[in-house]
């Protein structure tokens, strides 16, 4: 399995392994201080420790969202009886394409603690997923509970039952990610009144535990195609082709129905608060190319917004662009990014620099912004910005790991940032309010840089 991707500060198509020096465990999880939140800005953009009765792993909660709802999340199994599995999936390929997929939205205030909180992983998914971190974090296998991370949704919570349909947004993680990787800025924008789809990449994604039971892994297959670029192409293509089931499985539910393959209840309210007709999307990495992509093939993609991916199947080879930056785009799309890796070292991952992101800016005719973190790193958009520093205050790291991961920003601040401007993104191209937090750099946001 290529957990070293999800972990590594470099960029998806870099094969070079890390080299860091394997250290033990200093503290038990019993002796933990809790993590205070930064004195200037508060929990909501810092994960801390939760404090435990008694010795056992590490747990985090994560940032609170500022929003004036309160959150619900339920999950969908979805089975699409047109497709097969991917053919390098083995197997899987005589069976048809299986996704899971969560559903966060405003929950209805009267009961929105009726429900348990949602773990941020499934059990079985977090199993998996924790060996391989441990391995990568280098501390000791069960040091860090997965599982037991603290969401602020309750599960299966009725849905908000005043102020009409809410606009949608779908989330793609980055390459061999879960859908869990971006829970911080999800929960903002259904803390906002949005309804937030993340779609886990089965046969891709490190672990996807499915209802009966099952954890899926990365098809074998996929590792096995020679080249990075090729690669990425075939996880690409499923990917892309998987909105537009989605999307039509959820007009399902809109219209009264059920889409889970089990037929499993449904939150009370949760179609009736779907509008359609505002759907956005976002991505990390290979996300964020799956959104520009999805958006080409399936107008009802409004605006989207990419977090650090490349626009071609290769970071720098403009021979090997992606289709959509050769056509471009006619409706809004934002692009963030960090440090784009070159030959001779690296460059600002921006459209001055990225040749795929160049040209998708010149044949885009749509609202368009490209906004840089000189501070950040390729996982700086991820959860990985807030759980990483609050790991290594409670446990020692490989030297120099969160740093490489999400660079030396300010992890608070640039939390508070990135969820500032997705929710201004979506708030000013599906709501229809302008944002002047979009029009220019902000002395509230230092870390951002405005790209003209």
């Amino acid at each position: 399995m290529r957990f070293r991707d999800a972990f590594d500060s470099s960029s998806p198509s870099d094969s070079s392994a890390m080299s860091v020096t394997r250290r033990r465990l200093l503290a038990r999880a019993g002796a933990l201080a809790v993590v205070g939140a930064a004195p200037a800005l508060g929990p909501a953009a810092r994960a801390s420790a939760a404090p435990a009765a008694s010795p056992g792993p590490v747990r985090l909660e994560l940032p609170r969202p500022t929003g004036p709802h309160p959150i619900g999340v339920t999950e969908l199994h979805l089975v699409d009886r047109t497709r097969r599995g991917p053919w390098w999936a083995g197997e899987a390929a005589s069976g048809f394409r299986e996704l899971m997929v969560s559903l966060w939205y405003p929950a209805d205030r009267a009961t929105a603690e009726d429900g348990p909180r949602a773990p941020y992983m499934r059990a079985g998914a977090a199993a998996v997923f924790a060996a391989g971190a441990a391995k990568i974090l280098q501390v000791e296998q069960g040091a860090v509970d997965w599982a037991g991370f603290i969401t602020h949704a309750r599960m299966g919570v009725a849905a908000l039952s005043r102020g009409g349909r809410l606009p949608v947004v779908l989330y793609s993680p980055g390459m061999y990610n879960e859908r869990t990787l971006d829970t911080t800025a999800v929960e903002e924008l259904a803390s906002h009144g949005y309804a937030v789809i993340t779609i886990d990449p089965v046969h891709e994604a490190h672990a996807v535990a499915f209802p009966d039971g099952r954890v899926v892994q990365p098809a074998p297959g996929l590792a096995a195609i020679e080249g990075g670029a090729e690669r990425s192409r075939a996880a690409l293509e499923v990917r892309v082709a998987d909105i537009p089931f989605v999307l039509d499985q959820l007009a399902v539910l809109a219209r009264g129905g059920n889409p889970d393959a089990g037929k499993r209840p449904l939150p009370r309210g949760l179609g009736q608060v779907l509008d359609l007709t505002r759907t956005g999307m976002f991505g990390h990495s290979l996300g964020g190319m799956t959104t520009a992509e999805a958006m080409r093939v399936d107008g009802r993609v409004r605006a989207g917004v990419n977090l650090d991916g490349p626009l071609g199947y290769d970071w720098t080879d403009p021979e090997q662009l992606l289709p959509i930056a050769r056509t471009g785009l006619n409706r809004p799309f934002l692009q963030m990014g960090a440090w784009l890796p070159v030959p001779s070292g690296r460059l600002p991952h921006t459209h001055e620099h990225s040749p795929s992101w160049q040209t998708m800016w010149h044949n885009s005719t749509g609202w368009k912004r490209d906004l840089w973190t000189e501070t950040a790193e390729h996982n700086s958009f991820t959860d990985y910005q807030t759980i990483l520093p609050a790991l290594a205050e409670q446990l020692t790291l490989p030297q120099g790991l969160p740093a490489r991961m999400t660079g030396t920003v300010d992890p608070a601040r640039f939390t508070t940032s990135r969820r500032a401007y997705l929710t201004a993104f979506f708030d000013q191209h599906l709501r229809g309010r302008h944002q002047p937090l979009l029009d220019g750099p902000s002395p509230l946001h230092p870390d951002i840089q405005f790209i003209d």
